[in-house]
């Protein structure tokens, strides 16, 4: 029997074909780029049970071709925020259990989850759609007011994000928008201050378990560019009780009825203000925080979710193991990447710090001030995420990306 997954993320493909194999199933990669994943490949033995199919991923005929080839196709895994429309239309066509459609689509939309929870009771603040270019500036002064965020309504990895404080900022940010590409369309929506954290989430008909908060170093304004996490924050026991009510009523009004999410949200003086929900496990190294911190494989609930049926992982157990603090490391300027320095050094530090690269040498870099930048991530361990965070900093801190032909 088989479970495929129609791409997935970075990290996480080893526990996730070891969650299959428990299961009774191979794991099944259908990918349009293996480098992607060359760090997780490399670490795979050549017995694991991991078949992968290239395909482009982006061609949904050619998926369904892919999917209807293999044998005993049991259920389709959909942990990607960019596939996840085409795999869940794609489950729905082959009779496999899924999300609705529906559902997955105005989850997609960053613009329709804004406003659907504002009207449902959720949510304090509407977004207003914008047309890119330096006459709409008054719209967003009309509709949004400053300071104001403007985003991808489809946007991943922070990319075509823009902080606006002043109408200079705003005039600079719809200009530079109307030069972009984007997945979405554009929108605008208050600036909510406060610290970003992300409830990391399991639910299963309509009942959801928050698992954890995981904190969000961002970079200075006026980017948005993550640069470092920790998991699971040590809350007070009201204010966790209150995160945890606020993520399942949130979930509930926008559809999410079912598998892992990842709630972005802005811890203001008044509670939390949602950011975005992400339908899947977070990204970077949240599912290896979750594993850790639980002592368990995370990746079986998913494969549980894929499968039609209720996790077991929403009863138990609570978490018991090592807290979790990763650093993403940016090089300093663009240009070709020819490796790191540091990495040698990484066994003195405490905390059994481990590096996960995201790039290869020989990669291009090309963009600073979103997370395609991140040459790589830096994970260490402690007793508390606090404790786990400063061990990961202090490590990171030692490592260099190399930049051959930097730009100047």
């Amino acid at each position: 029997m088989t479970i495929a997954a129609l791409e997935a993320l970075t990290f996480g493909l080893d526990r996730m074909a070891a969650a299959a194999a428990g299961a009774g199933h191979r794991l099944c990669l259908l990918t349009g780029n293996r480098a992607v994943y060359r760090h997780e490949l490399a670490r795979l033995a050549p017995e694991a049970p991991l078949d992968i199919v290239d395909v482009d991923t982006h061609d949904k005929a050619a998926c369904r071709a892919a999917l209807a080839a293999l044998p005993g196709l049991s259920g389709l895994i959909n942990s990607t925020d960019t596939w996840s429309v085409p795999a869940a239309e794609l489950a729905a066509e082959l009779g496999l259990p899924g999300p609705d459609p529906d559902s997955v689509r105005v989850l997609r939309d960053k613009l329709r989850v804004r406003n659907l929870l504002h009207e449902r009771g959720a949510g304090r603040a509407r977004a207003h759609a914008v047309v890119p270019g330096p006459g709409t500036a008054a719209d967003v002064l009309r509709e949004v007011g400053l300071p104001a965020v403007l985003k991808d309504s489809a946007g991943t990895s922070s990319r075509n994000v823009w902080l606006v404080r002043d109408e200079q900022q705003l005039a600079a940010a719809l200009a530079e928008a109307g030069e972009r590409p984007f997945l979405g369309g554009l929108f605008a929506e208050p600036f909510f201050a406060g610290p970003v954290y992300s409830a990391e989430t399991l639910s299963w008909a309509g009942r959801t378990r928050l698992l954890g908060v995981l904190s969000r170093q961002m970079s200075p304004e006026p980017y948005v560019r993550e640069e470092a996490s920790a998991f699971p924050v040590g809350l007070p026991g009201a204010q966790a009780r209150r995160i945890e009510t606020w993520a399942d009523h949130t979930l509930r009004a926008a559809g999410h009825l079912a598998g892992f999410a990842h709630v972005e949200f802005v811890l203001t003086e008044d509670g939390p203000e949602l950011v975005e929900i992400n339908r899947r496990i977070g990204g970077a190294l949240v599912g290896e925080a979750l594993c850790l911190s639980f002592g368990v494989n995370v990746y079986e609930a998913m494969i549980d979710t894929a499968l039609g049926r209720r996790p077991a992982l929403l009863d138990g157990p609570e978490a018991a193991g090592p807290a979790t603090g990763f650093v993403l490391k940016y090089p300093a300027s663009t240009g070709t990447l020819t490796g790191w320095s540091g990495l040698g050094g990484l066994h003195a530090f405490p905390g059994s710090p481990r590096w996960y690269p995201t790039m290869a040498p020989g990669d291009r870099v090309e963009h600073l001030t979103d997370q395609r930048g991140c040459s790589g991530i830096l994970l260490a361990e402690g007793a508390t995420a606090e404790l786990a965070l400063h061990r990961a900093l202090s490590a990171a801190g030692s490592i260099t990306p190399l930049i051959a032909d930097a730009a100047a």
